[in-house]
């Protein structure tokens, strides 16, 4: 079993740093935050904040991709920007939905110019 799975330590390790540490805080924001209105202005300003990272994220990936992105054309990158954001405003303004349309024309993309 010790060769299947590798050092007992090392994986509780990484269990207890990789995933409990984490879990403590997301249980905490679970429940402090179940209390907070969704209307409230705390929560305009993180969503805003948020919309802003990933902003910035976008843009910084368009200009100077990282790694295996960079073999993308352009032109699949940049349409596949303005492809996402038209569809996060027919979709409701759902991110989720504006995010996951962009990797797949990007997808497509590479794979249809090769």
């Amino acid at each position: 079993m010790s060769a299947i799975l590798g050092d007992g330590h090392a994986i509780a390790l990484l269990l207890f740093a990789g995933f409990l540490s984490n879990e403590v805080w997301r249980v905490i924001g679970l429940v402090v935050g179940g209390g907070i209105d969704e209307a409230s202005e705390f929560l305009v300003w993180v969503r805003a904040v948020a919309a802003a990272i990933l902003a910035g994220v976008i843009a910084q990936i368009l200009i100077s991709p990282p790694g295996a992105l960079a073999t993308v054309p352009d032109v699949v990158r940049y349409s596949a920007a303005v492809i996402a954001f038209a569809v996060y405003l027919v979709a409701r303004r759902s991110v989720f939905i504006g995010v996951v349309t962009g990797e797949l024309v990007v997808l497509l993309g590479k794979w249809w110019m090769g």
